[in-house]
């Protein structure tokens, strides 16, 4: 969900109602808010009596932590049946179950128990991810079903089938976006598992475009506008993965885990992941893999704020994490914050009300600048593509960007 400057407003409007008519700055963990230039201090001239900068600080930021929060409320509420949490908050697929270890007499057990196995997709390039899902039958609470399966197989692994958030907006408006093409630039593999990609948008007029997951096109504006930054109007071969296909639910994990192996089948050396959720076993063996195999894994961190805890897969080691800027530099107050942030780079598309905001817009610049550096799948090629953007980047702000700022 894109995060415009329109979800101030909420926050602001709280903090307006304790301030008196003197001229007063808000200031948001150091990134000053648009409009506002300069910070809120207790004690010194204009500042509000009785309002500390920490009450402010706390006021301001829970727009932003919410982000995440609203996306999984709203998907909620439209898709009760098909949509549950977790027991730390994380949205699942209700009835719907991951299973590693699980195959003979153990796997017989769980399908007696009320549990049916979904036919498996190819996994013939990551062949250590040994894996099925699990659906309910018998339409149990969430709880109820997961200690069944661990009663009835308590040597297997299981988990849930979690769902993964886009890192920005997610409407489904044509996106606005435009490039120009460098003439004599050779042809580049680049992957990408998003929304879908609208093969029409102007944007992408040189590029080829390979799909996988529907049967036809179902273009987003999310996916779109990812794949237009990916491929830079460049004459690219764009591996482009839809998890959603036109439906309001997608993105669950075996979802993300058959695209990696998609790609890894197809050879391509650097994927963007524009998407946000939670820790899973599976999909962190399927990254492990990936990262083993020499691919290089590039994701957004997530737009909750500073605060809030690290986002996956932009967490996991190895995965090169990047944080969002305006386009002034100055890192967005919605830009996760921690050592997942390995660069920051442009999350800002456009301007007023056809902005898209947040950090999956900047991922796909340092995929970008990850696929000059890589032709092929390379044993330790994420390693070594992260130590030679190092040295191209711009410091800014370690606490926020780690390494700094990477320009298109």
């Amino acid at each position: 969900m894109c995060l415009r400057r329109t979800r101030f407003v909420s926050g602001l409007a709280i903090v307006l109602t304790l301030m008196s008519a003197a001229p007063v700055q808000a200031q948001v963990l150091g990134q000053r808010l648009p409009g506002l230039p300069a910070p809120l201090n207790p004690g010194v001239p204009g500042a509000v009596p009785g309002v500390s900068l920490q009450a402010v600080d706390n006021l301001l930021q829970q727009p932003l932590e919410l982000t995440r929060k609203m996306q999984i409320d709203s998907l909620r509420r439209h898709e009760r049946r098909r949509v549950d949490l977790d027991p730390h908050g994380a949205p699942i697929l209700r009835g719907e179950f991951l299973a590693m270890n699980l195959s003979g007499a153990p796997l017989d057990a769980v399908l007696a128990a009320g549990f049916t196995k979904r036919p498996e997709a190819s996994m013939e390039a990551l062949p250590e991810l040994d894996f099925v899902v699990l659906h309910d039958t018998r339409d149990r609470s969430t709880t109820q079903a997961m200690r069944a399966l661990q009663q009835v197989a308590p040597n297997a692994t299981f988990t849930y089938q979690h769902i993964y958030l886009p890192a920005g907006s997610s409407s489904e408006a044509p996106a606005t976006t435009s490039s120009v093409s460098a003439p004599g630039v050779a042809e580049r593999r680049v992957g990408m598992i998003d929304g879908g990609v609208d093969p029409a948008d102007p944007a992408l007029a040189h590029a080829h475009i390979e799909q996988h997951g529907c049967n036809t096109a179902k273009p987003s504006r999310h996916g779109t506008a990812v794949a237009a930054r990916l491929v830079a109007g460049e004459p690219d071969t764009l591996f482009a993965a839809d998890l959603w296909c036109g439906d309001t639910v997608g993105g669950a994990t075996s979802q993300l885990v058959e695209a990696l192996a998609w790609m890894a089948h197809e050879h391509v050396a650097v994927i963007n992941i524009s998407l946000v959720g939670p820790d899973n076993p599976v999909l962190a063996r399927a990254v492990q893999a990936m990262l083993t195999r020499g691919y290089v894994l590039v994701s957004a961190v997530g737009n909750d704020g500073p605060a809030a805890p690290p986002l996956f897969p932009a967490a996991y080691p190895g995965v090169i994490g990047v944080g969002g800027v305006d386009a002034h530099n100055r890192v967005l107050p919605e830009s996760a914050s921690g050592d997942q942030v390995a660069f920051c780079a442009s999350g800002v598309i456009g301007s007023g009300r056809d902005m898209l905001r947040g950090t999956s817009f900047a991922a796909p610049i340092v995929a970008r600048k990850a696929l000059r550096l890589l032709d092929a799948p390379t044993q330790g090629a994420s390693a070594q593509v992260l130590q030679q953007l190092i040295g191209e980047a711009r410091a800014l702000d370690p606490s926020r960007c780690g390494h700094g700022l990477l320009s298109p």
